[in-house]
């Protein structure tokens, strides 16, 4: 073997599951056989000992590929490969397999091959340069970032390299290199290594992560992560992460493992926020494994809490103690809101259970003290927490509200502490009270009502909410447009005298916000907000608002106007026309001039809804009241047409009244003939049976007479559908109407002179009722 030559290739073997292994690098030597054949000899390059020995036989396929690779099938499933490091070497070996097999060592092929093999050795060979990764050396490092780099050019690459790197000892040897590059002051080889680090994470493999994670690894990952090519000077995470973000036992942590999952989890997170660069819409599912693993500590880090019988109930004891001082309130609250942030990724039945249980441990009393407290920014921190109740479960909150209502606890009951917080918020863009508003009417939220066990359940809360708390929502408005004393007892007492101001910009943000809680009721609470409404005037309130300098405030109550009109509810209608109520709207359209923005918008269609919609009440009122000052306006058709509307409604009623005082003068006219018709066959009847014994020949004719008359009266009856007038105790002649078969299905009635349209019918059941009203008239 000595004098043959040997040349540099690595070995693969084809595995069952059609799979190319690789077996190792070496040397191949073409040997002689006694047969005067040949054997393809490997021997290892690492330990010298042989890896293969094959024997060239006349009948195997073998093929040449590339100039460097050889592959041959010895047995079904069982191939083989050889990849020379040149293609001299491959070529003298493929002429010692043709001389063995008498061909042509031109030809590529010596028998045909299976198609398997060619299609998945080329595979295997587009990541043959990652079998081997190069040895964990300064040297190496730029070597080692290019592979890492390079294997994103393929997801096969990807793949191999993440196997490879599954080795725990290599990256390990990796991360050893960061303080050795630092020391020696290495800038370059920093930079490579937060190449590769960076890119190890981009290969989306747990277990990749698990080894990243360790608390052997993770600061030197983080001090890799540091090193970032990018910017001028590294940022020292490192440091932050030991001096400056300490962690806090808020409660004693007896189990390790919960200490331990709480810190990785941290530092976790700080990684994905902070270190790594967030994924663009292109590789929006990049990193997918570190956030599953983030999850499952999260995961983990609630179950362990949650089962621990201690730990929360001590959080909830010392949040009730008003003795403890702030700054450890402080801690506890942040950590309970850190708590809640977590249960948000729970699966609905596991949230379901922890909610279930922080219930039963008293998580809202506990709110309902911090509430009570003086610290604005303690309540705010409740209130997120609050919120995170409120999404998961609004009817466990309402009922809740309702036992405390049933308990008596009028001056403190939890919705009303956080409706205070909503109309004291000191933030000027009112961000807090809005969250609050989100909050209330996902409380008030009748679809969220429906679930409830008890049907009376909805109608009770929502009796109880408007006897007990929506006077507290409106005392701002009442503080800001009313110079009356507010009547009701409410959460603010004495604090309401010059608290707010009409054009404050953050008292019109609150207010802004107030109406659209109202607006919202309007729409959901038709029958509760609407005895509200008239009997505290609070419309005429809003209104005043329309004086404000703040256009969306402005807008803000012309938005409850128009919901309350698209009601069309006459109650309403009749309301807002005995108090003048479109003038406050009209003069701010017409202070906004010929300006063409979002309030000449709204205030033009809400009288297009009038017209279109044909409220006749309403349209009657604005034409009467305000069209000499709106007639000018033409360049919307809005206000002529409101004239036109009104003209021909009033047309329309003329002509109605017209008809119905001639149907009335006919129908009391037949009725005097019929009156007549029947005292004169009284009085006939009288004078005949008082000669009737001297009048005998004559009954005969005189029956035939009468019996003549009666039925002409009776046929007149039945064409005419008037019965005869009845004598009421007082001697009055009292009128009733037989209606027809058709008139009794909705059809034609022949006592009607004129064929009204449909929208007429109820104006004419009212002439009708009027004219059964008339005095009875006297025979």
């Amino acid at each position: 073997m000595a004098d043959n030559p040997s040349h540099r290739v690595k070995l693969y073997a084809l595995n069952e599951n059609k799979q190319w292994d690789y077996l190792g690098s070496g040397n191949v030597t073409s040997v002689p056989s006694e047969s005067q054949g040949v054997f393809l000899v490997v021997r290892s390059e690492s330990s010298d000992s042989q890896i293969l020995e094959s024997e060239v036989l006349p009948d195997t396929p073998y093929q040449k590929q590339k100039d460097t690779l050889i592959v041959w099938s010895e047995a079904e499933n069982h191939g083989m490969a050889l990849s020379f490091r040149d293609s001299e070497g491959c070529h003298e070996t493929w002429e010692a397999i043709c001389r063995v097999q008498g061909k042509d060592p031109s030809v590529n092929v010596t028998q045909d091959l299976l198609d398997d093999l060619e299609e998945e050795i080329d595979e295997t060979l587009e990541t043959e340069d990652l079998d081997e990764l190069p040895n964990c050396e300064l040297s190496k490092l730029k070597q080692i970032a290019n592979l890492v780099t390079s294997a994103f050019n393929s997801p096969l690459r990807r793949r191999r390299l993440a196997l490879v790197l599954e080795n725990e000892t290599y990256i390990k040897k990796l991360l050893q290199l960061l303080q050795s590059c630092e020391n020696v002051g290495y800038t370059e080889g920093l930079y490579h290594l937060h190449t590769i680090i960076k890119g190890i994470f981009f290969l989306d493999k747990t277990a990749l992560l698990e080894i990243l994670f360790s608390d052997e690894c993770i600061m030197s990952v983080i001090g890799c992560l540091e090193y970032d090519p990018a910017l001028d000077q590294p940022k020292k995470h490192r440091e932050f992460l030991t001096q400056n973000a300490n962690f806090k036992e808020v409660i004693p942590i007896t189990t390790c493992k919960l200490r331990q999952r709480i810190h990785q989890t941290y530092r976790v997170q700080y990684i994905q926020d902070i270190l790594l660069p967030t994924p663009s819409v292109l590789e929006e599912n990049c990193l997918t494994a570190l956030k599953t693993f983030i999850f499952l500590n999260k995961m983990e880090i609630i179950h362990m809490l949650q089962s621990d019988d201690k730990f929360l109930p001590q959080i909830f004891e010392q949040l009730k103690d008003k003795t403890i001082d702030n700054d450890k309130r402080h801690e506890l609250l942040f950590f309970l809101k850190e708590f809640g942030a977590f249960a948000q990724i729970l699966k609905p039945r596991s949230k379901d259970a922890l909610f279930k249980t922080l219930t039963q441990m008293g998580i809202l009393p506990t709110i309902k003290v911090i509430m009570s407290l003086d610290d604005f920014q303690i309540k705010s921190s409740a209130i997120d927490i609050f919120a995170y109740l409120v999404e998961h479960s609004p009817s466990v909150i309402r009922e809740f509200i309702l036992e405390e209502d049933q308990q008596n606890e009028k001056g403190s009951l939890l919705i009303n502490l956080v409706i205070k917080q909503m109309i004291c918020d000191t933030d000027p863009e009112q961000a807090g009270a809005l969250h609050i508003m989100g909050l209330l009417r996902f409380i008030l939220d009748p679809d969220n009502m429906i679930a409830m066990p008890q049907k009376c359940e909805r109608s009770k809360f929502l009796n109880f909410f408007y006897k007990q708390c929506m006077h507290n929502i409106i005392v701002p408005l009442w503080a800001t447009t009313s110079e009356d004393t507010f009547e009701e007892d409410h959460i603010l007492g004495d604090d309401i005298n010059n608290k707010y101001c009409l054009h404050d910009y953050q008292t019109a943000q609150l207010l802004g916000i107030i109406l659209e809680l109202l607006t919202f009721c309007v729409q959901h609470h038709t029958y509760y907000i609407k005895y509200y409404i008239l009997r505290k005037d609070l419309l005429r309130n809003v209104l005043i608002l329309m004086k404000s300098r703040h256009t969306f405030l402005v807008l803000c109550a012309l938005r409850l106007m128009r919901r309350i009109i698209g009601l069309k509810d006459e109650v309403y209608n009749r309301y807002i026309i005995k108090g003048n109520l479109f003038e406050p709207v009209v003069n701010a359209f017409l202070t906004n001039g010929t300006r063409y923005n979002m309030l000449n918008s709204a205030v033009i269609e809400l009288f297009e809804y009038i017209r279109e919609e044909n409220i006749k009440s309403l349209l009657a009122h604005v034409v009467e009241k305000f069209y000499k000052t709106l007639e000018w306006i033409e360049y919307v058709q809005t206000f002529k047409n409101l004239k036109i509307k009104y003209e021909q409604e009033k047309e329309r009623k003329s002509q109605k009244s017209l008809n119905s005082l001639q149907n009335s003068k006919m129908l009391l006219s037949r009725a005097r003939d019929l009156e007549k018709n029947e005292v004169s066959c009284k009085e006939d009847k009288e004078n005949i049976e008082e000669g009737e014994s001297g009048m005998k020949p004559l009954e005969s004719d005189f029956q035939d007479d009468c019996d003549t008359s009666m039925e002409t009266e009776k046929t007149t009856e039945n064409e005419d559908k008037v019965n005869l007038p009845k004598r009421t105790s007082s001697g009055d002649l009292k009128f009733t109407y037989a209606h027809s078969s058709g008139d009794a299905n909705g059809t034609d009635n022949p006592m009607r002179l004129v064929d009204y349209s449909d929208d007429e019918e109820e104006e004419d059941k009212e002439d009708e009722t009027a004219l059964r009203k008339r005095p009875h008239l006297n025979p």
